[in-house]
């Protein structure tokens, strides 16, 4: 794959609902850091995520979160999930599948990443708290991952093995699918070759 290839790896999205104002930039082979969702939670883990996975990745959103965070989750999920979905293009020469362990002192977490066309999650985490900090409900990162799962298209197997503080459990996770990403977006071999039998991943 050419450097010019490579350069284009990369997904832009505007978001504007009542509820919420996004944009946000994504780069799959790195780049710049810079989030700010009103949510400093949301923050810790798209930072987390960026960095681990090695992406760049630039956040500004706007919206109802003061009221409950529900909503900025939901969106900053759908639009980080469209901008990886533009990154990937026809997902010619890329390795397709990735997985990856990550641990966060007692918190374990596995996620396993298919870039197959198909949109399909299992989430199986029970988070052991019901919150994490003050007002981010633990049920936000499953619905966090479903969105970006969605709007990506990829099928996504996420596994927290085990966990006692749900801050550590969300935070492996993220790391986890991060890695995971990292792995099954990475070009390899032919960059004309779309890695499956039908020859279209879609």
């Amino acid at each position: 794959m050419s450097a010019g290839e490579l350069a284009a790896r990369t997904g832009y999205v505007e978001r504007s609902t009542l509820e919420t104002e996004i944009t946000l930039a994504f780069e799959l082979d790195g780049g710049a850091i810079d989030v700010a969702t009103e949510v400093p939670f949301l923050d810790h883990m798209l930072d987390a995520l960026g960095r681990h996975g090695r992406f760049g990745l630039g956040v500004r959103c706007a919206g109802d979160a003061a009221m409950d965070p529900h909503h900025t989750v939901e969106d900053v999920g759908i639009a980080l999930g469209q901008a990886v979905r533009q990154a990937l293009g026809n997902r010619a020469g890329i390795a397709r599948y990735g997985h990856a362990y990550a641990p966060l002192d007692e918190a374990l977490a596995r996620v396993v990443v298919d870039c197959s066309g198909r949109p399909f999650l299992h989430f199986a985490a029970e988070m052991p708290e019901p919150t994490i900090g003050t007002g981010f409900a633990s049920s936000l990162v499953e619905e966090f991952w479903r969105a970006v799962v969605t709007n990506a298209a990829l099928t996504v197997h996420i596994d927290l093995l085990r966990a006692r503080n749900a801050h550590h459990a969300a935070e492996a996770i993220f790391k986890a699918g991060a890695l995971a990403l990292r792995d099954a977006s990475r070009a390899v071999g032919d960059p004309a070759a779309v890695p499956s039998t039908k020859g279209v991943l879609a």
